[in-house]
């Protein structure tokens, strides 16, 4: 097995997270790390630290670049490492313009190399088995899709303020799940929210709490809740709806044993927040990239996913604005050649 040689730029909480779990993969070596705060983060155990994420783009010997750095710088680093002919993984959102992100398509496209979104609940294992349930029709035609999601605490205003919203920010990963688990594209949007959790956060034009109606392609229907603070923990869950029945995930604890006693009945919280959560996710992304980098495969994750869901963030936010329906721009066939 080929070593494959990484770098990350950006070292906040995601690339931290990447870098320790790649450590443990025999075939990847991390050579560099990059982050505008290198000089204040200590030894992280990799080969070198830099303030210059150049310095990773033009190192010849890295072949692949995990893009952990804020969404606003995404698409000229995907560019810079597309033609510097690295493969790419890159976290969500791409950016916060359809545009940009086309932009960036096309130069990666163009270049050849492999490129993964970080849309890591595809890649966990409930999620994952509903998926195949709905595509085998255990359940029948699949009628409605519902999607919970809910964060233990809301972000700093500081953090919103460069988030891109709600949408773009926390219902993307809501919104890949929906087209992954239906196989098929989201065709409207109709979205209603506001800042119930933390009045600031629309002082600051965003929201923390919403519910969003999807209409599939293929008939489906879709409900996703989202909101910034469940004080019981990370809530994280679904059901699909069939002619024939049903699929539920039910959130994870550190346990799933029920207690049964005099004054009720007692089981644990909800991990509390996404690293606890996914981490087995996490790593099932990365080496699954790894797999299709070694064997040169198609990613299980792509660039055109990562343009969808930000279409139906797009049209999400135009929803909220507008207070109508909005139809979800759809790709042509010129630009998915």
């Amino acid at each position: 097995m080929s070593e494959i040689v990484v770098g990350i730029i950006g070292a906040g909480r995601i690339g931290k997270l990447h870098l320790n779990n790649m450590k443990h993969m025999s075939n990847v070596r991390i050579k560099a790390v990059s982050d505008v705060f290198a000089d204040q983060m200590g030894d992280l155990g990799v080969e070198r630290m830099t303030k210059d994420y150049q310095e990773i783009i033009q190192d010849p010997e890295i072949q692949v670049i995990f893009i952990c750095s804020p969404t606003d710088t995404h698409t000229t680093i995907i560019k810079e490492a597309a033609r510097a002919g690295k493969h790419i993984f890159c976290e969500k959102p791409i950016s916060f313009s359809d545009e940009e992100t086309l932009e960036a398509y096309e130069v990666v496209k163009e270049a050849g190399v492999k490129f993964q979104i970080g849309f890591n609940r595809r890649f966990d294992r409930n999620f994952s088995k509903v998926r195949s349930i709905v595509e085998a029709k255990q359940i029948g035609d699949l009628h409605v899709l519902k999607i919970t999601s809910r964060d233990p605490e809301p972000p700093p205003l500081e953090y919103v303020l460069r988030s891109g919203g709600l949408f773009a920010d926390m219902s993307i990963h809501d919104f890949d799940m929906a087209r992954f688990i239906t196989n098929s594209e989201v065709i409207e949007v109709f979205a209603q929210g506001g800042a119930l959790v933390n009045p600031k956060i629309a002082e600051v034009g965003d929201i923390d709490t919403a519910i969003i109606h999807l209409k599939f392609a293929n008939g489906a229907l879709g409900v996703i809740d989202n909101s910034r603070q469940a004080v019981y923990g990370y809530d994280q869950r679904l059901e699909a709806f069939g002619s024939e029945g049903s699929a539920n995930v039910k959130n994870e604890a550190a346990s799933r044993i029920e207690m049964f006693a005099k004054d009720g009945i007692k089981e644990d919280n909800p991990y509390h927040f996404f690293l606890e959560r996914y981490n087995d996710a996490y790593i099932q992304e990365v080496s699954d990239f790894m797999t299709a980098i070694e064997q040169d495969k198609e990613v299980t994750c792509g660039f055109v996913d990562g343009i969808m869901a930000q279409r139906i963030a797009i049209a999400a936010k135009k929803s909220i604005d507008t207070g109508m329906p909005v139809q979800v721009e759809q790709l042509n066939s010129l630009v998915l050649e």
